[in-house]
């Protein structure tokens, strides 16, 4: 790799470290490349990417930026999972952690807080950004909900009653 290519390559990753919102670090001891590839795709599925680079051009990338406090992490063979959504690369990397050995993971951070190994699982745990939007569409839409159901039951119950008398003198 020549120098045109490694400028270009710490450019791309501070480009990615002002866009994300978390950054999980993680180690490969050795994993084949359909397990890579798995990983890649869950990644990409969730909305996230897995990027694994050299750690000398990944502390140049960090410098400057609020995830600088995640070089101590970037020794041996490691791997960057980030995304936009705080929640989804802790995700992805937990449960992939779950079903392989040859993935472990480090730390991470989410802005300027540095996060270890249990404040990476952590995160994982959260409901993604989706959900909690699905959810508080949800609590908005329930008074409404509710009122419209009470305005509309004395009606209701008027009509049961006239079926229940209809029933009635018909038998």
């Amino acid at each position: 790799m020549d120098r045109a290519q490694k400028s270009e390559q710490v450019a791309q990753l501070k480009q990615t470290f002002s866009e994300t919102s978390v950054v999980v670090v993680t180690r490969n001891l050795g994993m084949t490349v359909a397990q890579s590839t798995a990983l890649r795709n869950r990644m990409r599925d969730a909305g996230a990417s897995f990027k694994v680079t050299k750690n000398t051009l990944t502390l140049i990338a960090l410098e400057g930026t609020q995830y600088a406090g995640i070089g101590d992490m970037l020794t041996g063979p490691t791997g960057l999972a980030t995304s936009p959504d705080p929640v989804a690369a802790a995700k992805v990397a937990v449960d992939f952690a779950k079903t392989t050995d040859r993935f472990e993971i480090v730390g991470g951070a989410m802005g300027d807080t540095v996060l270890d190994l249990a404040g990476v699982r952590a995160l994982a745990e959260l409901p993604s950004l989706d959900q909690l939007r699905a959810t508080i569409v949800g609590l908005i839409q329930a008074p409404a909900t509710k009122i419209a159901r009470t305005i509309n039951e004395p009606g209701a119950q008027l009509a049961r009653v006239f079926g229940a008398y209809a029933a009635k003198e018909d038998a």
